[in-house]
């Protein structure tokens, strides 16, 4: 079975997108493909559950070790709970989907991307995402697209369109940007400090080549027979929506323009009005249309009653220029800022809070044993930079199981991660592995922006050189009609009754990390740039908020942090320090008390709370993996005698060999008449033989007895200790 394919080029890559050959009983499948990545993604859709009133699509990213060739290292021998790198992807497919869905929909939507062959110069997730909207429109599933994704990608004053993995690398930017025929609806980035006006070029150049996608799109339904159309809304009942705009817009519309009001106090106001309006319609005839309404759908009031709240906060906004809280449309809400608001054991610590979000971050210094490592698709195996973000649920006054993290935890520590991950020092200037946990222990928006801020704060506490502070802000949009304005620093009711969700991070040179999800099916590149342009004002400003806190890095770290020494050796030589079966650098860490990791570049480095023992763990290694010439003259002592000669420790952890014909210009007749373990001895190296032993002698040289005096070497250094 063929089925058809469409091909679409641009930079001289092909897409394939091909329909009809796969997953027959699937709504809608459709194999995508780029070089030899193939990305298998099907949409199906089942009949709504009876009670539910959101959409319940499921987007989920499958990776199949198999894809690269390898079998998974799990005891089971198979793939087990999805990587993060999944989860993000699976988020990828999800954000740019949910809002072209109709508001209506209630059915059950699941779609599933599964990599079946990963090439590595080619990533499968922007081919995931416009696999997902091309099966959801094979499966004649109603949705507001096609919708189409790409990454754009920067390598010197160039961009590029979905460039591989180590063009990635090496770039200054990582974009994707998903967008439909009526605007940008999802946008995801990390930069190294780029412009605002840079990025704005970049998703304007990205959304060129996904209107190729889009059109490509539009021709498979059309050979395909599939004619696109969207039903029509269900009718509703507008007899409550009636009664509440009557009776309820007045007292909501005055608990809105309150301004010296607490978030908890307006919130209960609006729940006063709602519960005293419930009661008077208990109180109504029971041959009433409002109860026979009710009765119907138990949601109707709850559903009625938001929407209400919704269009009256949202003309508000766009009437009056005023928000809930009394701010400006570009005003920041009050902030305050602390570092070191832990002890000392946590190694780093600072508490950030912005209106009444707040979060506590930590940071924590490890070894680089400590990376993570990444058992997935992706080329890069181990993460030296780690955040973690976790929303308990009391942050927003609730009670729930406490769980692991979900998509969301995930996804937000992801973003925070990736807005540092461009200012975090080099691994060979700061070889530390860094983790840090943002703990949100109040919610009310943009706590992801907020752990951004929190981590910067922490870092430093934890004496990270930084390269620059990243602050964020998170900007909303309320669109009705062509009138559009953008807010600053959104708050949670701004968030959930918006269009738009906006979180931009960086320094004062430029963006570090951008989020955009929408609510509406696009946005025009214009009113994008706006919102980026807006959010550098609030950025600065929070920026300086955050410095009156700490200014710069701690010089000291704390106490309880291991100290890194870090150097280089001959690359060669890394079998010499490890020794048969590990034995050598067992011995060295046994003797010292440290912890020795070598990469396979040869940067060694040893980790100590005692800098004495890391000094002294350098001097063995450099004494290992120094090269001894003839002719060099050293000062040692005795280690060992054997019939034949005396061994003498040269350099640290290296011995040579004197012979017994080499001790005396006389005639020896036992090793023991001229010398004894433990004896100070000068020595001249002799000869080092073909197989690289080395042969002392005692002949010739002045003796001088006392301490050993080992030569110092010279290493490279790569990182001081600290």
């Amino acid at each position: 079975m063929q089925g058809q394919t469409k091909s679409v080029s641009f930079d001289g890559r092909e897409i394939k997108l091909t329909t009809g050959r796969f997953a027959p009983q699937a709504g809608g499948s459709v194999m995508i493909e780029c070089g030899d990545t193939s990305v298998l993604v099907t949409a199906t859709r089942s009949t709504g559950r009876e009670g539910v009133d959101f959409l319940p699509l499921m987007c989920d990213y499958e990776e199949r070790l198999y894809a690269a060739g390898r079998i998974p290292g799990s005891f089971m021998r198979r793939e087990g709970r999805p990587p993060e790198r999944a989860t993000l992807i699976s988020r990828l497919i999800d954000r740019p989907m949910r809002p072209l869905f109709p508001g209506w929909m209630r059915d059950d939507i699941q779609v599933v991307a599964t990599c079946l062959s990963l090439d590595e110069r080619v990533p499968a997730d922007v081919l995931a995402v416009t696999g997902a909207s091309m099966a959801t429109l094979m499966a004649g599933i109603p949705f507001q697209g096609p919708m189409a994704a790409v990454r754009v990608g920067l390598l010197g004053d160039d961009f590029v369109l979905n460039p591989s993995y180590r063009e990635i690398e090496r770039g200054d930017l990582d974009l994707v940007v998903a967008g439909t025929p009526d605007g940008v609806v999802m946008v995801e980035a990390g930069a190294n400090q780029l412009s605002e006006q840079d990025v704005i070029e970049a998703i304007d150049f990205g959304y060129e080549a996904i209107t190729e996608l889009i059109n490509a799109q539009k021709e498979v339904l059309k050979d395909s027979g599939i004619k696109q159309e969207m039903p029509e809304a269900p009718q509703v009942d507008d007899t409550i929506s009636n009664y509440l705009d009557k009776n309820c817009t007045k007292s909501i519309s005055e608990v809105l323009k309150n301004f010296d009001q607490t978030k908890e106090e307006r919130d209960n106001k609006i729940e006063e009005i709602k519960t005293s309006i419930s009661s008077k319609i208990d109180g109504l005839k029971d041959d009433n249309a409002v109860k026979k309404s009710l009765s119907s759908n138990s949601k109707l009031l709850d559903n009625s009653y938001k929407a209400l709240t919704k269009k009256l906060m949202r003309d508000q906004i766009i009437k009056e220029g005023k928000r809930v809280d009394g701010r400006e449309l570009n005003e920041v809400r009050e902030i305050h800022a602390d570092a070191a608001v832990l002890p000392n054991r946590v190694h780093g610590s600072a508490l950030f809070q912005r209106g009444l979000t707040q979060v506590l971050s930590t940071a924590t210094l490890g070894t680089p044993s400590d990376a993570q490592e990444m058992d997935d698709l992706n080329p890069n195996t181990d993460k030296t930079y780690i955040h973690h973000y976790n929303f308990p649920p009391y942050s927003v006054g609730e009670t729930r199981p406490m769980r692991t993290p979900g998509r969301r935890e995930v996804g937000h520590g992801a973003l925070a991660e990736r807005a540092l991950i461009p200012v975090l020092p080099a691994k060979d200037t700061f070889p530390y592995v860094l983790r840090v946990v943002s703990e949100v222990l109040s919610s009310n928006g943009s706590t992801s922006m907020a752990s951004v801020c929190g981590s910067t704060l922490a870092l430093m506490d934890a004496g990270v050189p930084l390269k620059a502070p990243v602050g964020g802000a998170a900007m909303g949009l309320i669109k009705e009609g062509k009138e559009v304005k953008i807010l600053t620093d959104i708050q949670g009711i701004e968030d959930f009754l918006g269009d738009m969700d906006f979180k931009v991070a960086g320094t004062e040179k430029g963006i570090t990390a951008l989020q955009m999800d929408m609510k509406i099916t696009g946005l025009p590149i214009k009113t994008i740039g706006e919102a980026i342009n807006q959010a550098l004002p609030a950025r600065t400003h929070i920026l300086g908020k955050m410095l009156e806190a700490i200014d710069t890095p701690k010089e000291n770290l704390s106490p309880h942090a291991p100290r890194l020494l870090s150097f280089r050796i001959d690359p060669e030589l890394i079998g010499t320090v490890i020794g048969p079966g590990g034995r050598t650098i067992k011995g060295i860490t046994e003797r010292t008390n440290t912890k020795i990791d070598i990469e396979d570049g040869g940067i060694v480095t040893i980790a100590s709370h005692d800098g004495a023992a890391a000094e002294e763990a350098q001097r063995i290694i450099e004494g290992l993996t120094r090269k001894v010439h003839e002719g060099e003259i050293f000062s040692g002592s005795i280690t060992r005698i054997i019939p034949i000669g005396a061994f003498v420790e040269i350099l640290p952890g290296k011995e040579g060999m004197i012979h017994i014909s080499q001790l005396s210009e006389a005639r020896v007749e036992k090793v023991e008449d001229v010398v004894k373990v433990g004896d100070q001895v000068t020595v001249r190296v002799r000869e080092i033989d073909n197989r690289g032993r080395i042969n002392l002698s005692l002949r010739g040289v002045p003796q001088h007895g006392g301490a050993n005096n080992y030569p110092e070497p010279t290493p490279t250094p790569v990182a001081p200790l600290t």
